[in-house]
Protein backbone atom coordinates (compact mmCIF):
# COMPACT_ATOMS: atom_id res chain seq x y z
CA UNK A 1 0.00 0.00 0.00
CA UNK A 2 2.88 2.71 0.06
CA UNK A 3 2.78 3.36 -4.03
CA UNK A 4 0.24 6.41 -2.99
CA UNK A 5 2.88 8.24 -0.84
CA UNK A 6 5.63 7.44 -3.26
CA UNK A 7 3.61 8.78 -6.05
CA UNK A 8 2.67 11.33 -4.37
CA UNK A 9 6.03 12.58 -2.95
CA UNK A 10 6.59 12.60 -7.10
CA UNK A 11 4.03 14.75 -7.57
CA UNK A 12 5.07 17.13 -5.48
CA UNK A 13 8.39 17.70 -6.89
CA UNK A 14 7.16 17.71 -10.31
CA UNK A 15 5.11 20.38 -9.08
CA UNK A 16 7.98 22.22 -7.81
CA UNK A 17 10.32 21.65 -10.83
CA UNK A 18 7.65 23.02 -12.85
CA UNK A 19 7.38 26.27 -11.81
CA UNK A 20 10.61 26.86 -13.54
CA UNK A 21 11.17 24.40 -15.84
CA UNK A 22 8.98 24.38 -19.22
CA UNK A 23 6.18 21.30 -18.77
CA UNK A 24 5.52 18.72 -21.49
CA UNK A 25 3.87 19.58 -25.13
CA UNK A 26 -0.28 19.10 -24.99
CA UNK A 27 0.33 16.20 -27.61
CA UNK A 28 2.54 13.93 -25.40
CA UNK A 29 0.20 15.02 -22.19
CA UNK A 30 -2.65 13.87 -23.78
CA UNK A 31 -1.25 10.56 -25.61
CA UNK A 32 -0.36 9.96 -21.72
CA UNK A 33 -3.79 10.50 -20.29
CA UNK A 34 -5.32 8.42 -23.42
CA UNK A 35 -2.98 5.67 -22.45
CA UNK A 36 -3.21 4.92 -19.30
CA UNK A 37 -5.08 1.93 -18.16
CA UNK A 38 -5.67 3.12 -14.57
CA UNK A 39 -8.32 5.64 -16.01
CA UNK A 40 -10.18 2.77 -17.81
CA UNK A 41 -10.41 0.56 -14.60
CA UNK A 42 -11.19 2.92 -12.46
CA UNK A 43 -13.82 4.42 -14.94
CA UNK A 44 -15.39 0.84 -15.33
CA UNK A 45 -15.25 -0.19 -11.43
CA UNK A 46 -17.26 3.15 -11.01
CA UNK A 47 -19.70 2.46 -13.22
CA UNK A 48 -20.46 -0.70 -12.08
CA UNK A 49 -20.78 0.85 -8.34
CA UNK A 50 -23.75 3.34 -10.12
CA UNK A 51 -25.75 0.91 -9.94
CA UNK A 52 -27.88 2.02 -6.76
CA UNK A 53 -28.52 5.39 -5.61
CA UNK A 54 -27.74 4.67 -1.88
CA UNK A 55 -24.27 6.22 -0.18
CA UNK A 56 -22.46 3.41 0.28
CA UNK A 57 -23.10 0.20 2.21
CA UNK A 58 -23.06 2.23 5.68
CA UNK A 59 -25.76 3.79 4.77
CA UNK A 60 -29.29 2.94 4.15
CA UNK A 61 -30.21 7.28 2.58
CA UNK A 62 -29.73 8.74 -0.38
CA UNK A 63 -28.28 12.10 0.24
CA UNK A 64 -28.38 14.78 -2.09
CA UNK A 65 -25.16 15.91 -1.58
CA UNK A 66 -23.91 12.52 -2.16
CA UNK A 67 -26.02 12.07 -4.98
CA UNK A 68 -25.12 15.57 -6.23
CA UNK A 69 -21.34 14.10 -7.25
CA UNK A 70 -22.17 11.01 -9.25
CA UNK A 71 -25.05 11.27 -10.67
CA UNK A 72 -23.39 11.48 -13.91
CA UNK A 73 -21.72 8.25 -13.84
CA UNK A 74 -25.30 6.68 -12.51
CA UNK A 75 -26.54 8.32 -15.95
CA UNK A 76 -24.41 5.78 -17.75
CA UNK A 77 -25.91 2.46 -15.91
CA UNK A 78 -29.19 3.43 -15.27
CA UNK A 79 -32.35 4.64 -16.65
CA UNK A 80 -33.51 8.56 -17.52
CA UNK A 81 -36.36 7.79 -16.01
CA UNK A 82 -35.06 6.72 -12.60
CA UNK A 83 -32.43 9.15 -12.40
CA UNK A 84 -35.07 12.02 -12.95
CA UNK A 85 -37.60 10.05 -10.48
CA UNK A 86 -34.78 9.91 -7.54
CA UNK A 87 -33.84 13.67 -8.06
CA UNK A 88 -38.41 14.71 -8.06
CA UNK A 89 -38.07 12.53 -4.70
CA UNK A 90 -36.78 15.30 -2.66
CA UNK A 91 -38.96 17.90 -4.35
CA UNK A 92 -41.86 15.92 -3.16
CA UNK A 93 -41.05 16.22 0.31
CA UNK A 94 -39.84 19.77 0.10
CA UNK A 95 -40.62 21.86 3.39
CA UNK A 96 -43.69 24.37 3.33
CA UNK A 97 -40.68 27.09 3.35
CA UNK A 98 -38.31 25.67 0.70
CA UNK A 99 -36.14 24.04 2.21
CA UNK A 100 -34.42 20.84 0.98
CA UNK A 101 -33.80 17.47 2.94
CA UNK A 102 -30.41 15.69 3.48
CA UNK A 103 -31.88 12.17 2.81
CA UNK A 104 -34.77 10.16 1.72
CA UNK A 105 -34.99 6.45 3.01
CA UNK A 106 -37.56 3.65 2.97
CA UNK A 107 -39.74 4.18 5.82
CA UNK A 108 -39.30 0.72 7.21
CA UNK A 109 -35.32 1.80 7.66
CA UNK A 110 -35.75 5.36 9.11
CA UNK A 111 -34.10 3.99 12.21
CA UNK A 112 -31.13 6.28 12.38
CA UNK A 113 -31.94 8.71 15.53
CA UNK A 114 -33.07 11.84 12.66
CA UNK A 115 -36.17 13.51 13.37
CA UNK A 116 -37.80 11.90 10.05
CA UNK A 117 -40.07 14.03 7.93
CA UNK A 118 -43.05 12.52 6.21
CA UNK A 119 -45.43 13.75 3.11
CA UNK A 120 -48.20 12.19 1.43
CA UNK A 121 -46.60 12.99 -1.99
CA UNK A 122 -43.91 10.14 -1.20
CA UNK A 123 -45.56 7.56 0.54
CA UNK A 124 -43.52 4.43 1.70
CA UNK A 125 -39.93 7.02 2.65
CA UNK A 126 -39.13 9.35 5.24
CA UNK A 127 -36.53 11.95 5.38
CA UNK A 128 -34.72 13.79 7.14
CA UNK A 129 -32.57 17.63 7.29
CA UNK A 130 -29.08 17.56 8.73
CA UNK A 131 -29.68 21.11 9.79
CA UNK A 132 -25.94 22.39 10.88
CA UNK A 133 -25.27 21.74 7.14
CA UNK A 134 -26.34 24.69 4.48
CA UNK A 135 -25.73 22.68 1.16
CA UNK A 136 -28.85 20.66 0.68
CA UNK A 137 -30.56 22.95 -1.24
CA UNK A 138 -27.62 23.97 -3.41
CA UNK A 139 -27.01 20.30 -4.28
CA UNK A 140 -30.15 19.55 -5.64
CA UNK A 141 -30.41 22.53 -7.81
CA UNK A 142 -26.53 21.39 -9.26
CA UNK A 143 -27.82 17.87 -9.32
CA UNK A 144 -30.77 18.78 -11.75
CA UNK A 145 -28.32 20.95 -14.11
CA UNK A 146 -26.26 17.53 -14.23
CA UNK A 147 -29.34 15.60 -15.11
CA UNK A 148 -30.57 17.97 -17.86
CA UNK A 149 -27.11 18.73 -19.27
CA UNK A 150 -26.42 14.70 -20.26
CA UNK A 151 -30.21 13.54 -21.09
CA UNK A 152 -31.23 16.94 -22.82
CA UNK A 153 -34.49 16.31 -20.59
CA UNK A 154 -35.95 19.88 -20.09
CA UNK A 155 -39.32 18.69 -19.16
CA UNK A 156 -38.24 18.47 -15.53
CA UNK A 157 -38.29 21.81 -15.06
CA UNK A 158 -42.38 22.15 -15.73
CA UNK A 159 -42.96 18.84 -13.80
CA UNK A 160 -45.64 20.03 -11.05
CA UNK A 161 -45.71 19.05 -7.56
CA UNK A 162 -48.36 20.25 -5.56
CA UNK A 163 -49.56 23.13 -8.44
CA UNK A 164 -45.98 23.91 -8.46
CA UNK A 165 -43.14 23.50 -11.28
CA UNK A 166 -39.59 22.39 -10.36
CA UNK A 167 -38.16 25.65 -11.41
CA UNK A 168 -40.65 27.51 -8.54
CA UNK A 169 -39.56 25.12 -6.03
CA UNK A 170 -36.03 25.46 -7.02
CA UNK A 171 -36.57 29.57 -6.59
CA UNK A 172 -38.16 28.66 -3.02
CA UNK A 173 -35.46 26.62 -1.98
CA UNK A 174 -33.01 29.17 -2.67
CA UNK A 175 -35.78 31.94 -0.61
CA UNK A 176 -35.47 29.74 1.95
CA UNK A 177 -31.43 30.14 2.05
CA UNK A 178 -32.09 33.58 2.15
CA UNK A 179 -34.92 33.81 5.15
CA UNK A 180 -33.28 31.61 7.21
CA UNK A 181 -29.84 30.81 6.83
CA UNK A 182 -28.61 34.64 5.53
CA UNK A 183 -26.41 37.38 7.06
CA UNK A 184 -27.38 40.93 6.26
CA UNK A 185 -24.63 42.03 7.72
CA UNK A 186 -22.07 40.13 6.00
CA UNK A 187 -24.22 39.44 2.36
CA UNK A 188 -23.41 36.24 2.85
CA UNK A 189 -25.17 32.45 3.81
CA UNK A 190 -24.72 31.04 7.34
CA UNK A 191 -24.12 27.51 8.91
CA UNK A 192 -23.42 26.14 11.95
CA UNK A 193 -19.64 25.73 12.83
CA UNK A 194 -18.55 22.71 11.55
CA UNK A 195 -15.16 21.53 9.59
CA UNK A 196 -14.85 22.74 6.29
CA UNK A 197 -17.91 21.16 4.49
CA UNK A 198 -18.56 18.60 6.83
CA UNK A 199 -22.10 17.85 9.17
CA UNK A 200 -20.81 17.64 12.63
CA UNK A 201 -20.69 20.91 15.22
CA UNK A 202 -17.95 20.61 17.88
CA UNK A 203 -20.95 21.56 20.82
CA UNK A 204 -21.91 18.76 22.51
CA UNK A 205 -25.56 16.95 21.63
CA UNK A 206 -26.36 15.55 18.36
CA UNK A 207 -23.87 16.65 16.41
CA UNK A 208 -25.96 16.94 13.31
CA UNK A 209 -28.47 19.38 14.61
CA UNK A 210 -28.72 22.71 15.66
CA UNK A 211 -29.51 22.82 19.55
CA UNK A 212 -29.02 25.68 22.13
CA UNK A 213 -25.03 25.33 21.81
CA UNK A 214 -24.69 26.15 17.98
CA UNK A 215 -22.06 28.94 17.15
CA UNK A 216 -23.41 29.96 13.82
CA UNK A 217 -20.52 31.08 11.21
CA UNK A 218 -20.25 32.31 7.42
CA UNK A 219 -17.94 30.00 5.32
CA UNK A 220 -16.61 29.43 1.94
CA UNK A 221 -17.74 25.91 1.61
CA UNK A 222 -21.67 27.24 1.34
CA UNK A 223 -21.12 30.27 -0.08
CA UNK A 224 -19.67 28.47 -3.20
CA UNK A 225 -22.05 26.00 -3.34
CA UNK A 226 -25.00 28.52 -3.14
CA UNK A 227 -23.15 30.70 -5.93
CA UNK A 228 -22.80 27.25 -8.39
CA UNK A 229 -25.86 26.71 -7.92
CA UNK A 230 -27.66 30.21 -8.84
CA UNK A 231 -25.56 29.89 -11.97
CA UNK A 232 -27.02 26.61 -12.78
CA UNK A 233 -30.06 27.58 -12.16
CA UNK A 234 -29.58 30.39 -14.45
CA UNK A 235 -28.00 28.60 -17.00
CA UNK A 236 -31.49 25.89 -17.13
CA UNK A 237 -34.26 28.14 -16.83
CA UNK A 238 -35.78 29.40 -20.03
CA UNK A 239 -35.23 32.51 -21.27
CA UNK A 240 -39.12 34.04 -21.02
CA UNK A 241 -39.29 32.29 -17.49
CA UNK A 242 -39.68 35.31 -14.63
CA UNK A 243 -37.50 34.40 -12.14
CA UNK A 244 -39.15 35.26 -8.28
CA UNK A 245 -35.79 37.60 -7.77
CA UNK A 246 -32.70 39.03 -9.41
CA UNK A 247 -30.44 35.74 -8.80
CA UNK A 248 -27.68 36.72 -11.16
CA UNK A 249 -26.70 40.16 -8.86
CA UNK A 250 -27.22 38.30 -5.80
CA UNK A 251 -24.54 35.65 -6.78
CA UNK A 252 -21.94 38.43 -7.84
CA UNK A 253 -22.84 40.00 -4.43
CA UNK A 254 -21.57 37.00 -3.22
CA UNK A 255 -18.84 36.89 -4.94
CA UNK A 256 -18.06 40.30 -3.79
CA UNK A 257 -18.40 39.78 -0.32
CA UNK A 258 -16.68 36.19 -0.27
CA UNK A 259 -13.51 38.33 -1.22
CA UNK A 260 -13.76 41.21 0.90
CA UNK A 261 -14.95 39.10 4.25
CA UNK A 262 -13.48 35.63 3.72
CA UNK A 263 -10.60 35.76 1.35
CA UNK A 264 -7.16 36.06 2.78
CA UNK A 265 -4.99 38.01 0.26
CA UNK A 266 -1.89 37.77 2.44
CA UNK A 267 -1.90 34.08 3.08
CA UNK A 268 -3.72 32.85 -0.40
CA UNK A 269 -6.14 31.10 1.68
CA UNK A 270 -9.69 31.17 3.03
CA UNK A 271 -10.41 32.39 6.33
CA UNK A 272 -12.32 29.12 7.87
CA UNK A 273 -15.47 30.99 9.83
CA UNK A 274 -16.53 34.32 10.58
CA UNK A 275 -18.95 34.04 13.59
CA UNK A 276 -21.88 35.67 14.19
CA UNK A 277 -22.77 34.88 18.15
CA UNK A 278 -18.99 33.85 19.02
CA UNK A 279 -16.12 31.53 18.56
CA UNK A 280 -16.75 27.84 20.32
CA UNK A 281 -13.32 27.66 20.66
CA UNK A 282 -10.98 28.94 22.69
CA UNK A 283 -9.27 32.42 23.00
CA UNK A 284 -5.69 31.37 21.70
CA UNK A 285 -6.89 29.11 19.28
CA UNK A 286 -5.48 30.82 15.86
CA UNK A 287 -8.17 28.99 13.67
CA UNK A 288 -6.93 31.12 10.58
CA UNK A 289 -3.76 29.44 10.28
CA UNK A 290 -5.89 25.79 9.17
CA UNK A 291 -6.30 25.13 5.29
CA UNK A 292 -9.49 24.25 4.01
CA UNK A 293 -8.84 21.85 1.32
CA UNK A 294 -12.95 20.83 0.26
CA UNK A 295 -14.04 24.67 0.58
CA UNK A 296 -11.30 26.05 -1.58
CA UNK A 297 -11.77 23.88 -4.66
CA UNK A 298 -15.48 24.44 -4.58
CA UNK A 299 -14.85 28.25 -4.22
CA UNK A 300 -12.63 27.19 -7.62
CA UNK A 301 -15.29 25.46 -9.15
CA UNK A 302 -17.86 28.67 -8.17
CA UNK A 303 -15.55 30.89 -10.00
CA UNK A 304 -14.12 32.97 -7.21
CA UNK A 305 -10.31 33.01 -7.94
CA UNK A 306 -7.98 33.82 -10.33
CA UNK A 307 -5.88 31.69 -12.07
CA UNK A 308 -2.65 32.51 -10.28
CA UNK A 309 -4.54 32.50 -6.68
CA UNK A 310 -5.70 28.90 -7.77
CA UNK A 311 -2.24 28.22 -8.34
CA UNK A 312 -1.52 29.40 -4.99
CA UNK A 313 -4.21 27.28 -2.94
CA UNK A 314 -3.55 24.32 -5.13
CA UNK A 315 0.13 24.58 -3.92
CA UNK A 316 -0.58 24.68 -0.60
CA UNK A 317 -2.73 21.48 -0.34
CA UNK A 318 -0.19 19.86 -2.20
CA UNK A 319 2.37 21.18 0.59
CA UNK A 320 -0.34 20.04 3.25
CA UNK A 321 -0.59 16.43 1.43
CA UNK A 322 3.26 15.86 1.79
CA UNK A 323 3.05 16.27 5.29
CA UNK A 324 1.62 12.76 6.36
CA UNK A 325 2.54 9.58 4.80
CA UNK A 326 -0.74 8.72 3.46
CA UNK A 327 -2.20 11.76 2.70
CA UNK A 328 -3.15 13.34 -1.20
CA UNK A 329 -4.99 16.27 -1.64
CA UNK A 330 -8.62 14.77 -0.60
CA UNK A 331 -6.50 15.80 2.94
CA UNK A 332 -9.58 17.75 4.59
CA UNK A 333 -7.95 20.21 6.98
CA UNK A 334 -4.28 20.97 7.58
CA UNK A 335 -3.70 21.00 10.36
CA UNK A 336 -6.43 19.05 11.89
CA UNK A 337 -8.42 20.64 15.14
CA UNK A 338 -6.71 19.57 18.07
CA UNK A 339 -9.30 17.13 20.32
CA UNK A 340 -9.54 20.17 22.70
CA UNK A 341 -11.18 22.18 21.29
CA UNK A 342 -13.30 19.63 18.31
CA UNK A 343 -14.29 17.17 20.94
CA UNK A 344 -16.56 15.80 18.90
CA UNK A 345 -14.70 14.32 16.41
CA UNK A 346 -10.30 13.27 17.33
CA UNK A 347 -7.95 14.47 15.05
CA UNK A 348 -6.82 12.49 11.78
CA UNK A 349 -10.62 11.00 12.09
CA UNK A 350 -13.13 11.43 9.61
CA UNK A 351 -13.54 15.38 8.59
CA UNK A 352 -11.08 16.42 10.94
CA UNK A 353 -8.25 15.69 8.89
CA UNK A 354 -9.26 12.47 6.70
CA UNK A 355 -8.37 12.00 3.80
CA UNK A 356 -11.54 12.25 1.09
CA UNK A 357 -11.33 11.47 -2.65
CA UNK A 358 -14.67 12.92 -2.32
CA UNK A 359 -13.14 16.35 -2.53
CA UNK A 360 -9.84 15.79 -3.52
CA UNK A 361 -11.33 14.57 -7.18
CA UNK A 362 -13.22 17.39 -7.63
CA UNK A 363 -10.17 19.53 -7.36
CA UNK A 364 -9.35 17.87 -11.18
CA UNK A 365 -11.99 19.40 -13.06
CA UNK A 366 -11.47 22.83 -11.06
CA UNK A 367 -7.28 22.74 -12.56
CA UNK A 368 -8.52 21.18 -16.13
CA UNK A 369 -11.16 24.36 -16.64
CA UNK A 370 -7.99 26.66 -15.70
CA UNK A 371 -5.28 25.04 -17.95
CA UNK A 372 -3.51 23.38 -15.50
CA UNK A 373 -3.95 20.11 -16.53
CA UNK A 374 -0.52 18.61 -16.14
CA UNK A 375 -1.20 19.68 -12.03
CA UNK A 376 -4.47 17.69 -12.35
CA UNK A 377 -3.32 14.80 -14.18
CA UNK A 378 -0.41 14.10 -11.59
CA UNK A 379 -2.42 14.68 -8.48
CA UNK A 380 -5.39 12.60 -9.63
CA UNK A 381 -3.05 9.53 -9.97
CA UNK A 382 -2.15 8.92 -5.99
CA UNK A 383 -6.29 8.81 -5.95
CA UNK A 384 -6.66 6.23 -8.55
CA UNK A 385 -4.05 4.07 -7.66
CA UNK A 386 -5.27 3.97 -4.11
CA UNK A 387 -8.91 3.25 -5.10
CA UNK A 388 -7.15 0.74 -7.39
CA UNK A 389 -4.68 -0.95 -4.59
CA UNK A 390 -8.08 -1.14 -1.92
CA UNK A 391 -10.02 -2.55 -4.82
CA UNK A 392 -12.82 -0.51 -3.48
CA UNK A 393 -14.02 2.69 -3.12
CA UNK A 394 -13.83 3.75 0.28
CA UNK A 395 -15.71 7.13 2.21
CA UNK A 396 -12.37 8.47 3.59
CA UNK A 397 -8.96 7.14 4.59
CA UNK A 398 -6.54 7.56 7.72
CA UNK A 399 -3.57 9.81 6.17
CA UNK A 400 -1.02 8.57 9.10
CA UNK A 401 -1.90 4.77 8.14
CA UNK A 402 -3.55 4.63 4.94
CA UNK A 403 -6.23 2.65 6.33
CA UNK A 404 -9.67 2.74 4.04
CA UNK A 405 -11.96 3.94 7.10
CA UNK A 406 -15.88 4.67 6.69
CA UNK A 407 -18.83 2.90 4.27
CA UNK A 408 -17.38 0.67 1.86
CA UNK A 409 -18.57 1.00 -1.94
CA UNK A 410 -18.41 5.29 -1.31
CA UNK A 411 -20.57 6.36 -4.56
CA UNK A 412 -18.92 9.31 -3.52
CA UNK A 413 -16.20 8.59 -4.58
CA UNK A 414 -16.83 6.47 -7.36
CA UNK A 415 -18.44 9.62 -8.37
CA UNK A 416 -15.69 11.89 -8.42
CA UNK A 417 -13.10 9.87 -9.92
CA UNK A 418 -15.11 8.62 -12.65
CA UNK A 419 -16.20 12.79 -13.32
CA UNK A 420 -11.99 13.94 -12.94
CA UNK A 421 -10.94 11.01 -15.70
CA UNK A 422 -13.82 12.09 -17.91
CA UNK A 423 -12.31 15.49 -17.31
CA UNK A 424 -8.87 14.79 -17.91
CA UNK A 425 -10.10 12.65 -21.28
CA UNK A 426 -12.09 15.59 -22.69
CA UNK A 427 -9.07 17.69 -22.32
CA UNK A 428 -6.98 14.67 -24.04
CA UNK A 429 -9.95 14.75 -26.93
CA UNK A 430 -9.19 18.40 -27.95
CA UNK A 431 -5.31 18.03 -27.85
Amino acid sequence: MKRPLLLFSAVFCFLHLTSTAQVADKAALAKSIRSDSRLDTIQARAIKLLNGFSAGTSYDEVWIRDFNTFIKGSLKIQSKEKVRNMLLMFFKIQGEDGNIVDGVVDSAKANGGYQYRYSALLPGWAAHKNTVETDQESSLVQAVKKYIDLTGDVSILSEQINAKTILQRMEDSFSYLLKDRWSEKYGLVKGATTIDWGDVQPEKGWGVAINAHTRWAIDIYDNAMFVMAINDFLAMKPKAYQTQKDWAALASSIKVNVRKHLWMAAEQKYRPHIYLNGSPFSKTFEEDKILYSGGSVCAILAGFNTKKEIENINRQIVIAATKERHATIGFTVYPPYPATEFPNMLPYTYQNGGDWTWFGGRMINGLVNHGLVQEAYAELMPMVNRAIDHKGFYEWYNVQTGEAKGSGDFRGEAGVLYDAVESLRQWAAKN
